[in-house]
């Protein structure tokens, strides 16, 4: 079986630091992910063929990221009933928000939920992808509620 979360992203150059975020995020949780470079405009082609197997291949999740004109989740969606998870990215002279604008505001009937610009957008991304595949993975929802518990140890009581 594949990887149980794919994460797509328009360029190599939003992996780092932007989408690495959720890579890291779903590794701690120890969810799988298959991360690749492919954009909706120059590579259409190898996005359509990538959501045709995804689910064969043990995808149950889809985070895109993208920046400026951020039509990869859209177009992500279009090409599959998964569910698309949109991290807008803030690379253009806009920091993001025409990204945001793009991802949030797809037509009625082809869903994306989308998440806040950047870095942590796509840490959330991924920790909502580790959610929806909780509902059916006991252990996983355990690594995710002890994940939130690590957390909120850190946070000092008092500055």
């Amino acid at each position: 079986m594949g990887a149980r979360v794919a994460i797509l992203m328009g360029s190599a150059n939003d992996y780092e630091p932007v989408m690495k975020a959720a890579e890291e995020v779903l590794g701690r949780l120890g969810v799988a992910t298959d991360v690749r470079v492919i954009s909706a405009h120059r590579t259409p082609d190898r996005l359509r063929r990538f959501l045709e197997s995804a689910g064969e291949q043990g995808v149950a999740v889809v985070i895109c990221g993208a920046g400026m004109s951020a039509h990869l989740a859209g177009v992500a969606a279009s090409h599959t009933t998964l569910p698309v998870l949109g991290v807008p990215i803030d690379s253009s002279p806009l920091n993001g928000l025409d990204a945001l604008l793009s991802t949030v505001q797809m037509p009625g009937g082809v869903p994306v939920a989308t998440f806040g610009i950047g870095r942590s957008g796509a840490r959330n991304a991924g920790l909502f992808a580790a959610a929806i595949l909780a509902g059916h993975d006991p252990a996983l929802r355990k690594r995710l509620e002890q994940l939130r518990l690590d957390q909120a140890a850190k946070l000092p009581e008092r500055p």
